[in-house]
This record gives structure tokens, sequence and C-alpha cells, in this order.
């Protein structure tokens, strides 16, 4: 490990000021859309088993607990991807883990095509899980790294808008879809999904990591070509910003998240995350079973309902993208879990007995809020934490997530039976406002700022930020 404070053979390349000075390439939109595509496919199969759920209902005879079971088995798949994904990310690198969790999770999404019964489909979507928990918080974190201050959010969740996609392609493909046969929804998620692996080594590993690793060489061999990108398309290379500290040599510790300035922002993303995903999975993948057993909607009529609110919840996506470095990251996320809350309380402690109608239009108005402060939040962690941490901060968060997104399901299993269905949305209601709460109060604002300024390594020693050597100026 390099000394506190000293400039290792890795900073002297000045990694950070030149990418924050490099402007936009073909590079960086064919890397967006290599990425997205990925994050298209991931929200289509994840949500696939909403929408077979209702079929699956009358075929197996399935009970709401095993319901809940099959729904939340998966998210626990996805506890231990995003652990692994975080850790080995730090380690290997970030390209080639976005490349073994992509192959993870499409065959895993590839063999559910085979169930044929509940026990067998546990199975196969724990392993599907496996690999989406491990690839959304190492492309947060690629993404993030490439990203200049300025816009970074908007940067970022352009691509990440193509999950919100691939939610509303779900829900609008599967009216049509399921009745030829549940098994088709996941052939035309992971075929396609397939066919994305052989593109993920056309992308270049991140200079920020390859400098954190003391590979100072190969870092500036990366920035190299892409200047070399940038000036072929005829784009000027300003001067390098005297500000930006240099990318410093570290080993990642998990302790470090827990110390100094990160113990808070790693608690108040924990809390969001749970608070975001609890609710979003807990409501998203009950939905058409709720309309089918709670509502007494017919199985076509109950995917019909609940493949409209995907299509909404894209709206809020799109409003995230252009609003999240006009308004800051806490604004936006808390004001959009305050606002999802309204609806679902309203269901669960001012209406009486609730239908099909009342019910959807309620969790259409809130789904597009919950949409924004969910697609805020990957990049709002990557932010948060240096870069020796990056991948294993979003990756601890991430199990976070997947751990809320397998309670979130089973209390409704455990709820609706007991309390009835006003009482599931009265849960989820008041989990979105504590979420609201807990931002206004705790978290980092982060716009605008340069990674490294934001979130400085810590000195081992004493846990305190460190002050880090600044990029020099170029005539």
């Amino acid at each position: 490990m390099a000394a506190t404070g000293a400039i290792t053979d890795a900073d002297v390349y000045k990694i950070a000021a030149r990418l924050e000075r490099l402007p936009l390439t073909r590079w960086h939109t064919k890397m967006r859309v290599i990425i997205g595509t990925a994050w298209f496919f991931d929200a289509f199969d994840a949500l696939a088993i909403s929408y077979v759920l209702p079929v699956l209902i009358g075929l197996w005879k399935l009970q709401p607990s095993e319901i809940g079971l099959l729904i939340a088995i998966g998210y626990a798949g996805q506890v231990i991807g995003s652990l692994s994904a975080g850790w080995l990310a730090e380690r290997w690198g970030r390209v080639p883990v976005m490349a073994l969790t992509l192959l993870i999770f499409t065959l895993g999404s590839f063999a559910c095509i085979f169930a044929w019964s509940l026990n067998s489909l546990l199975w196969m979507r724990f392993v599907q899980g496996v690999g989406l928990g491990g690839e959304v918080p190492v492309m947060h974190t690629f993404m993030s790294e490439f990203a200049k201050a300025e816009k970074r959010g908007r940067f970022a969740l352009t691509v990440q808008i193509l999950f919100s996609v691939g939610l509303a392609a779900a829900g609008i493909l599967a009216t049509w879809i399921v009745p030829l046969g549940w098994q088709w929804m996941f052939v035309v998620g992971a075929v396609p999904a397939l066919l994305v692996f052989p593109f993920r080594f056309m992308l270049i590993e991140s200079p920020r990591w390859l400098a954190s690793h003391g590979r100072g060489a190969e870092a500036d061999a990366v920035m190299k070509k892409l200047e070399a990108m940038a000036i072929r398309e005829g784009k000027a290379l300003p001067e390098l910003r005297a500000d930006v500290p240099v990318v410093q040599q570290r080993k990642a510790r998990l302790p470090e998240l827990f110390q100094g300035i990160y113990l808070k922002r790693t608690l108040t993303l924990w809390a969001l995350w749970w608070c975001s995903y609890f609710v979003g999975y807990g409501v998203q993948t009950w939905m058409p079973s709720l309309y089918r057993t709670a509502l007494r909607l017919p199985a076509e009529d109950a995917v019909r309902y609940a493949s409209i609110t995907p299509v909404a919840q894209l709206a809020g996506g799109i409003v995230c993208v252009l609003a999240i470095d006009y308004f800051g990251r806490k604004k936006l996320i808390g004001g959009c879990l305050f606002m999802v809350s309204l609806p679902l309380l309203t269901l669960g402690f001012v209406m009486g007995k609730l239908d099909a109608t009342t019910v959807f239009w309620f969790v259409t108005l809130g789904m597009p809020f919950l949409s924004g402060a969910s697609l805020g939040l990957g990049i709002w962690t990557a932010e948060n934490y240096p870069t020796h941490l990056r991948a294993i901060g979003s990756g601890v968060a991430g199990a976070w997530v997947r751990a809320a997104s397998v309670v979130g399901p089973y209390v409704v299993g455990f709820v609706l039976p007991h309390w009835g269905l006003n009482a599931v949305f009265g849960v989820f209601g008041l989990t979105a406002i504590i979420g609201a709460i807990v931002c206004y109060l705790f978290a980092t604002e982060t716009k605008g700022q340069v990674l490294e300024i934001l979130s400085p390594p810590l000195d081992p020693s004493t846990g305190r930020k460190e002050s880090s050597p600044l990029a020099e100026a170029r005539p």
C-alpha cells in the first residue's frame, strides 16, 4: 500500500483530472449502449416472474406463502451476487466481473424455461438472481467512473432508464406472450441477453480502478486512447483542472465503510435502498397476483391491469433523468419517496374495501415517483465512495436492496391473509415516508462534485479524511 498522502506511479498520470476534461466521444455512446442493453434485459427477466405467476398459481396450485417464496428467492440470490461481485470488482476489475455476472444471469434465466415444478423454478430463479444482483452495482460503479462531475447524473441515468423501459416492455409484451405459454417470457428475455455477452469484451477497463491499483501505465494508455479518439473527432482537450486530486493507490477495506464520513453515508444509503426496494419490488412483483387472488380478476385481466403500471413508471424515470442534475439527489429522491407514500397510505388507512379499479389508479399514480427514487439511488451510491471502495460499497448497498426485495414480497404473503389488502398498502406507505425522512435528515448531496473531492480516501491510522495531492494544470 502507498504511504499516506504519497504520490505513487499511478498518480503522476493525473487520471481523474484527465477524465474530467475528456469530451464525450463515440466510444462513450457505444459503451452506454452495451451497458444499457444489459440493463433492459435485466429488468425484463427480473419482472417476468410477476406475469407468469397468475398462470402458475392455477397450474401448480400455489398458496400465498409459496408465491411469496417464489418471488423472494430471486432476490435472495441477488444478495449473494451483490456482495460477491462488489468484492471481486475491486480485485479483478469492473469489466471482467460485469461479463461474468451477465453470463450467470442469462444462463439462470434460460434455465427457467425448463422448470417443471415449484422447487425446480426456485433453484433456477436463485441462480438468475446471483447474476443480476452482481451485475447492477458494478454497472453503477463503472458508469460513474467515466462520467464528469457536471451532469454526471444524466450521463449515467440516460442509460439506466433502459431498466425502466425493460420493466415497461415486460408488462406490455406479457399480455401477448403469456397466453402462448408462460415459458416464452423467459425465452424472450434470455436469448437476446445471451447475445449481448460478447459485446462486454469491447469495453475498456476503468482508468480510475487501474490507477487505484498502482497500474498507472495501463490507466495512462487507456486515457491516451480515449483522448486520441476525441481529437480524431475534432474535439479539443481543455487544460487540466488544478483542483482535482489524483487517484490514490489503495486496497479495499470493508471496515472503511463504517469509518469517518463514510459511516453516516453507508447507514443512510442502506436505509434509502431498503425503503425504496421494499416498497418497489413488494408492490411490483405482487400486483398481478393481487389482482388475481385478492381482487378476483381473471388471469388475463390481472396481467393486463398490472402491465400498465410499469409504463407509468417509465415517465417517472424520464423525469428523474432530466431533473437529477438540476434539483440534486437529495431533493429529488427524498421528494419522490414522500410522493409515493401518499397514494399508498391512502389505500392503507383512508379507503375502505378496495376494488380493482381503485387499486389500479392509486398504485399507478404512486409508482412513477418510486421509479424516480429507485433510478437515482444507484449513481448516488457510487458517488458517495472513493474509487477503491466504490464497487464494494455499491455491492453491499445492493445487498440491502436484495434483502429488502426478499422481505417485501414475503411480507405481502404474510400480511395479506392475516390483516387484508389495506394493511399491505399501509405497510408500504409507512416504509416510503420513513425513507423520505431519512433522506432529508442524513443524506449527503453529491451534485456536480468531482468524485475524488467528494469522496476522498481515509487515513488508515486515524479513519479521518486524508489530504490528497492535486493535479497540476498544463499550459
